[in-house]
């Protein structure tokens, strides 16, 4: 005689899928432009939650087949595995960003920030401003929960420094959208690979000292925290504009 199969084992699997099916719905429909940003984003949030829900209980699923006679334990173990797969990177997401303050423009130089132009007529209506008057304490908020991010420093000719820096950007798959050697600076655009955010990034590379100063900004077109991922992105150049200039 088959064995009766558990409930919460087929529930838990099934809570699972539609969690899985929310998350899609989202990332597509914010890829495609089909969802706005803030829907897409609580979308998130909600199959995060879903994903939650599906592992406690795929977890009982699975106990529940333990102590009975019931089947159904690799449905339970599906839905505990699917669950936490769309849950983990939101609550990771979530985690990350409440250790950070609700920023989104970060920049190596907080008394004279390198400035937009090509770029500022591209980011369009709704977009995030540009003047980093918006919390008062904006520097002040960078300077706590990124210290370390400050002019870059280059020993080599600004030249140099500049084509580097194009490549760097390049190399990163950034978009650029203008470039100024004269000026020695550099508009680009960034694209988060499962999301589609963009985020516009200047440089500016200057002669110091017989040197080379290089500062960089990084600024979310929407969201009011970047969860810390404009200061990545500009510790990132960072590295692999020295580490370039390095091996040439």
């Amino acid at each position: 005689m088959d064995r009766q199969q558990s409930r919460l084992a087929k529930w838990g699997l099934w809570i699972a899928v539609a969690a899985l099916v929310v998350l899609a719905v989202c990332v597509l429909g914010n890829r495609f432009e089909l969802l706005h940003f803030g829907i897409a984003v609580r979308g998130l949030a909600l199959a995060a939650a879903i994903g939650l829900v599906a592992v406690v209980v795929s977890a009982a699923g699975i106990v529940r087949t333990l102590v009975s006679n019931r089947s159904g334990a690799r449905l339970a173990i599906a839905g505990l595995v699917l669950g936490l797969l769309v849950a983990a990177p939101v609550v990771q997401a979530i985690m990350a960003g409440a250790q950070v303050p609700g920023i989104h423009d970060i920049t190596t130089d907080l008394d004279n920030p390198p400035q937009f132009d090509a770029i500022a007529a591209l980011r369009g209506e709704g977009t995030n401003p540009l003047t980093r008057a918006e919390p008062e304490n904006l520097a002040e908020l960078q300077v706590q929960a990124y210290p370390d991010i400050a002019t870059i420093p280059i020993d080599a000719q600004p030249g140099k420094v500049f084509e580097a820096a194009v490549e760097t950007a390049r190399d990163l798959g950034w978009a650029i959208v203008s470039m100024n050697p004269e000026a020695g600076l550099i508009e680009a655009t960034a694209t988060t690979r499962v999301m589609n955010f963009k985020d516009d990034v200047v440089i500016r590379v200057a002669e110091r000292d017989g040197g080379a100063a290089v500062d960089i900004r990084s600024v979310s077109r929407v969201g009011i925290s970047d969860l810390g991922a404009n200061a990545n992105r500009i510790r990132t150049f960072r590295d692999a504009l020295k580490k370039k200039l390095a091996a040439g």
